[in-house]
């Protein structure tokens, strides 16, 4: 019903930030991550019939989005972030191995 909203929540702050971020944290891939789970998320939730295109838009009362919100809309995003840790993680040692490489040939 109202998942979506914590990644979205998530987008909205770090697009507001992403030029405050270094770019070896690859934040577009933080985006890109973010702003695809929300679109199918919304997606989905309009062909399910659980977000309607006129007010009140979630059809499920407050007692059944919160704890929606909390137990599916946070762990997801948490997911999403460990991920991106991940990937930029494996970057970032990739490109240090590859530097290295790069410096043993050289000298």
């Amino acid at each position: 019903m109202a998942c979506f909203t914590v990644p979205t929540t998530a987008a909205i702050v770090v697009t507001a930030i992403r030029k405050k971020i270094p770019a070896k944290y690859h934040v577009d891939w933080l985006l890109l991550m973010l702003w695809g789970g929300v679109l199918m998320l919304i997606v989905d939730h309009l062909h399910s019939g659980e977000l309607v295109p006129y007010p009140p838009f979630l059809t499920a009362g407050i007692d059944a989005i919160i704890p929606e919100v909390l137990e599916v809309g946070v762990p997801m995003t948490i997911i999403v972030f460990l991920m991106w840790g991940l990937m930029v993680s494996v970057a970032n040692r990739w490109d240090q191995k590859k530097e290295f490489a790069a410096e043993a040939r050289s000298s």
